[in-house]
């Protein structure tokens, strides 16, 4: 299957559009939305028509691609049901396929004007956005609620997200401005076969507005219930909303989640809890457009190399594939490479155990996570892990007990069991030390630790200790540095309500308390 040329899709375009008076191209990158769309409400309000676009980037595909199968998939979904909505409006949704920087500075000669939304991102998003800005003439519309172009962005920035979370929600209307559309040849069935999409992962959801809508009310419906499904895996999956990929693809807003999830009766605390990870969700976004540089560099200079010098590729290795002898991670492993999700405790004890107990650069593990995980944002997938790993210098100890999370959140080893299927005839007792298993029931049950299931890849209170050390020998180094302006800000955090929050967050769902063992202590932090 050829690819329509940009030659003839440039051409396709421009006999649809160069007749008609003040038509405004509105690119969707990330929110693949109709109603509460910050460059859609901006352009039909400046504009007479509008002519909606998504262009598929090939640098997100193939063998060296930016996302997984199934994240492209589910966006695929999305784009189906924007299609869709569109065509309720009375238009439609044109895809192209190509560069974006060269698609668009050949269309800006034949619109009046190109918007988008101002979307938090690095990397290559970043230099593309640039690129597009240089070469033609475009808005992005920032109206997210995110403070950009002031001396402080922290300044006010609880009530302005506040505002942001309550004003009232703009809906298209289709009979006030015309919407166009062209036909390619390219849409997302297309785009499937041409790049041959057939993930792997065993996905529970469907992309796509309609589908957000209905998980959405799903949750309300059982909004009581979440407070107490945030921690064990396996409770999460079902007893937290399973929102965030929605998010992060924008098929609905944060404002329409937090309005509906408010509007629900009865169930004061869960709303309470559920609606302080949305003001989260803008809190690390707003992270992110403060400083680019989450995705790749340290927050604290002097832990930039953290690891460099310990970094062994067999133990990076038997972390992604789950086979540290960890039976809480290696499940947790397993389940993210083959669903696409975790909840927030066991991202947060996978990233511990790579860079605290394995003693491995956090960026391997950071990337890692984004490409597999269907709800990965830039920005909260990148300040939480470099959080965790504990590169920002502010909070180094954050090590979490592997065996204990087994006690804690798996008692029944229902989760273990499930992704780490060689250790399904162990008692449970064993669970969270399978290598203490006498040998007499090692035989009895068929499991044998060192064959049929590995030992464990490194001995939890030596790497502990050893962590612990080679924090101490740097903290120092590491306060000095955040006392330093630039540095200061980017690890700064936000007040809300004139409390300083804590330092962690989740990808929408399951901030939890982590354990945190400082000095020989532990403590619970409830991380909201």
């Amino acid at each position: 299957m050829n690819a329509p040329s940009s030659a003839a899709q440039l051409s396709a375009v421009s006999q649809q559009v160069d007749g008609v008076d003040d038509i405004c191209l509105v690119w969707h990158c990330r929110n693949l939305r109709t109603d509460d769309h910050p460059a859609i409400e901006y352009a039909t309000e400046q504009h007479a028509a509008i002519l909606p676009v998504f262009i598929v980037d090939p640098a997100f595909y193939g063998a060296d691609g930016l996302a997984c199968d199934a994240r492209i998939q589910f966006m695929l979904e999305s784009l189906a049901d924007l299609t869709d909505q569109y065509a309720s409006l009375g238009g439609g949704l044109t895809m192209l396929h190509g560069e974006p920087v060269e698609l668009l500075e050949e269309l800006d000669a034949h619109v009046a004007q190109i918007v988008t939304t101002a979307d938090p991102t690095g990397r290559y998003g970043l230099r593309r956005d640039n690129a597009v800005a240089e070469a033609c003439d475009i808005t992005f519309v920032d109206a997210d609620g995110l403070r950009r172009d002031v001396p402080d962005t922290r300044d006010g920035w609880s009530d302005h997200v506040e505002s942001y979370l309550t004003a009232p929600i703009h809906e298209v209307d289709g009979e006030e401005i015309p919407i166009h559309d062209v036909d390619t040849d390219i849409d997302p069935a297309w785009v499937e076969n041409y790049y041959d999409i057939s993930p792997e992962k065993q996905i529970s959801r469907v992309g796509g507005t309609e589908h957000a809508v209905q998980v959405l009310n799903e949750f309300i419906d059982t909004l009581s219930e979440y407070p107490g499904n945030i921690s064990a895996p396996t409770d999460a999956r079902t007893g937290t909303s399973q929102l965030s990929p929605y998010l992060r693809f924008g098929c609905l807003s944060v404002r329409q989640v937090y309005q509906a999830v408010d509007d629900a009766s009865g169930s004061g605390q869960a709303t309470e809890m559920f609606t302080s990870r949305l003001y989260w969700n803008r809190h690390y976004n707003q992270k992110l457009a403060d400083w680019a540089g989450w995705m790749d560099q340290a927050v604290n200079p002097v832990l930039e190399d953290f690891h460099q010098e310990t970094h062994d590729p067999d133990r990076v290795e038997a972390w992604k594939t789950g086979t540290t002898g960890y039976p809480m991670v290696d499940a947790a492993m397993r389940c993210l490479r083959q669903t696409g999700w975790l909840n927030f405790r066991m991202r947060a004890m996978c990233a511990s155990f790579l860079c605290d107990l394995l003693q491995q650069p956090w960026k391997i593990g950071a990337d890692f996570f984004y490409y597999h995980l269907l709800d990965a944002d830039p920005a909260i997938n990148y300040t939480q892990f470099q959080l965790q790993a504990g590169v920002d210098g502010t909070n180094m100890l954050r090590i979490y007990n592997p065996r204990k999370q087994v006690r804690d959140n798996d008692p029944d080893g229902e989760f273990i069991k499930k992704w780490v299927p060689e250790l399904d005839a162990l008692p449970v007792e064993y669970l969270d030390q399978p290598e203490k298993t006498p040998l007499h029931v090692q035989d009895e049950v068929g499991v044998r630790i060192g064959e049929t299931y590995p030992y464990p890849i490194v001995e939890y209170e030596a790497a502990r200790e050893a962590i612990i050390e080679k924090i101490e020998a740097v903290r120092a180094a590491a306060t000095k540095a955040l006392q330093h302006p630039e540095v200061n800000r980017r690890a700064s955090l936000s007040q809300r309500g004139g409390a300083t929050q804590p330092t962690a967050d989740v990808a929408i769902e399951a901030v939890t308390d982590t354990e945190e063992e400082q000095n020989g202590q532990s403590s619970l932090d409830d991380f909201t």
